[in-house]
């Protein structure tokens, strides 16, 4: 009988946390290749369809717009939408959101594959319910759910009308005779814009593993963020999968989407091989559906303060007395260090001794997690190559009562290469590992995004040149430069968004809400005022940088000690960008206040302003 208890980490004085942690460097250590991001393939070039192929909608034909506008946004998923709901509370009504998909909801747009569900608490991830009233069915959202919440921000903002779907940018120049952008997309627009929005998001562009033998396999292949429902049986929303009955399918990766997909794979498969290099961290579900009563209950500014309780627990820290509100594995290590802290009388740590007892719970929680891969789990061998050795945060927490058992499953195998360092190579009929041939209909790449401090090749676009034709890729080339995380010295009128010099908050749709005010306050301003360009001084933004580098917390050693993934540029410790950007060290909170004081302000401060005066009339 299991003595595992799904709630309960063991004592710290039962476990050997110096065994413990040489094992996770030695488990780093076989899985770093030195090819690092470069082990992946775009989908780009003889791959692009991929990437272009919207499975789902049709194109719809339509003429190239040749006008000008005062925004162009770049991206209608969450962060692009933010960005436009933000831009309308400021009086900006006259732009555009280009996106590739055909609707609203960027990464909720394109995944549709069996299981999909947000892995945040959704009252805290869907953004907006206060505005929209709308209320989550269950802690955990289905995709189809969140999905259509991104349709009911944009009814309720009016974003339809500024919409360009099914189109690709490719080029973003800036014009200095008529200080506009232009940009310039596959649908062949060319639109000058006052300002431009860079608000494509992080989880963009699919990308597949670098294997062997890639195009000399003959079966069928997709990538999970274009699910082929033909292929597979079911459709979304009812993954019911029964034309893979009488089919063997491999699936590569066991990070995030993989955990939620196996388990429907599993069931409906002839045969399944779950391809892993690295096992995921996965905790019990408990996906309880919310309380429409409590719900209705709830005082206003309530998803707001939810969101700050979630941040202080999964990033920052509880404050004395303070409940944890989300209560699930993104919370526990502040939610235990608390409960101790609070059974000793609240003693005054120091940041330091708190750091050390998070470490210590930190190993005592992932002791915990890998108990639960032995209590769920029957064969001892699949069960030891299926349990993390790494640092909570060093990949993305998950949580599924369905992974696990999928492999109790006779049709179910683990193929782990971590020893291997991946496939040996595709074949015709299947792929090889360890000098064995398996044969295989279908092989599902549950690989990822382009989630890589390459931004060329994360946002997909051709150009994006500011003064005198400097290229954003090669201005950031050995790290950002920004201005309060926004705006960049030589690209006037450009707006950044997401993880670059800025806060970062537990909760991304918070950052690009705030984000979208702080960009629609100095746009708005700007026409206000008759001004043309903004653009930070040189001066302002290396005073910027040097006091965010005073402030910033150094957490180098513990991302070079993980494992690699997309956290850590795949354990590449010489590149000068990180996925995170440089977070502002003070907290998110820190950070909102200050701009919120450079707001009050209505200075403008930092900022150069020419007046539209100064300029030639736009064509």
């Amino acid at each position: 009988m299991s003595l595992y208890n799904p709630t309960v980490c063991p004592p710290a004085d039962q476990i050997d946390i110096p065994a413990i942690r040489a094992k996770y460097l030695a488990e780093r250590d076989r899985r770093i290749k030195k090819e690092a991001n470069d082990q992946y393939v775009p989908t780009s070039g003889k791959y692009a369809d991929i990437y272009e192929h919207d499975p789902y909608n049709p194109v719809v034909p339509r003429d190239p717009i040749t006008g000008e506008t005062d925004v162009v946004i770049l991206g209608a998923g969450y962060c692009g939408m933010m960005v436009a709901a933000q831009l309308k509370k400021a009086g900006i009504d006259d732009f555009y959101n280009v996106d590739h998909g055909g609707d609203f909801g960027g990464t909720w747009y394109w995944n549709r594959y069996p299981g999909i569900q947000c892995d945040n608490d959704a009252l805290c991830y869907m953004p907006l319910l206060e505005e929209t009233g709308y209320m989550p069915s269950r802690k955990f959202a289905d995709g189809i759910e969140i999905q259509a919440h991104c349709r009911i921000i944009a009814k309720h903002f009016g974003l339809y009308d500024n919409a360009l779907f099914h189109t690709l940018i490719k080029t973003v120049n800036w014009d200095p005779a008529i200080n506009r952008w232009h940009v310039g997309t596959n649908r062949g627009d060319q639109i000058k814009a006052r300002f431009v929005v860079l608000a494509m998001g992080p989880l963009n562009k699919p990308k597949l593993p670098g294997i062997l033998g890639m195009d000399d396999f003959k079966g069928k292949m997709f990538h999970t963020a274009r699910w082929d429902y033909e292929y597979t049986g079911g459709e979304w929303g009812r993954p019911e999968l029964e034309k893979l009955k009488d089919k063997r399918v491999a699936i590569i990766g066991t990070g995030a989407t993989a955990v939620q997909v196996v388990p429907y794979l599993g069931k409906y498969a002839k045969q399944l091989y779950v391809i892993q290099r690295t096992p995921s961290t996965i905790d019990f579900r408990n996906n309880r559906p919310t309380d429409p009563e409590w719900f209705a209950a709830q005082p206003d500014g309530w998803q707001n303060a939810r969101i700050e309780n979630f941040h202080h627990a999964a990033m920052e820290r509880l404050s004395p007395g303070e409940p944890d509100l989300v209560e699930d594995i993104w919370t526990e290590i502040s939610r235990n260090v608390n409960a101790e802290l609070e059974a000793e009388g609240w003693p005054d740590v120091t940041p330091e001794e708190f750091a050390r007892r998070r470490e210590v719970m930190d190993y005592r929680v992932m002791e915990r997690l890998r108990a639960r891969v032995d209590a769920m789990v029957n064969d001892p061998e699949t069960a030891e190559a299926l349990k993390p050795y790494y640092r909570y945060l060093c990949k993305r927490p998950c949580s599924n009562d369905d992974f696990y058992p999928t492999f109790n499953r006779p049709n179910v195998k683990l193929i782990d290469v971590a020893e291997t360092q991946g496939l040996e190579r595709l074949t015709e009929n299947g792929f090889v590992h360890k000098g064995e041939e398996y044969e295989i209909d279908c092989l599902i790449f549950a690989s990822g995004y382009e989630v890589t401090n390459d931004l060329d090749r994360r946002w997909g676009i051709d150009v994006i040149a500011g003064r005198e034709g400097l290229s954003i890729y090669d201005y950031w080339r050995e790290g950002f430069q920004t201005f309060q995380g926004m705006m960049a010295h030589n690209f006037p009128n450009m707006f950044f968004t997401g993880f670059t010099q800025a806060g970062a908050n537990a909760t991304n749709s918070k950052t690009f809400i705030d984000q979208g005010r702080h960009i629609g306050y100095i746009a708005s301003e700007a026409i206000k005022r008759g001004v043309a360009v903004v653009e930070p001084t040189q001066e302002a933004q290396d005073a910027y940088i040097a006091h965010l580098r005073s402030v910033a917390v150094d957490n180098s050693a513990y991302v070079n000690e993980c494992t690699p993934s997309y956290f850590n540029n795949e354990g590449d410790a010489t590149k000068k960008r990180h996925i995170f950007g440089e977070p502002w060290g003070e907290g998110y909170y820190a950070f909102e206040a200050m701009l919120q004081r450079w707001r009050e302000a209505g200075e403008l401060k930092g900022l150069s302003l020419t007046p539209e005066a100064a300029l030639e009339p736009a064509e």
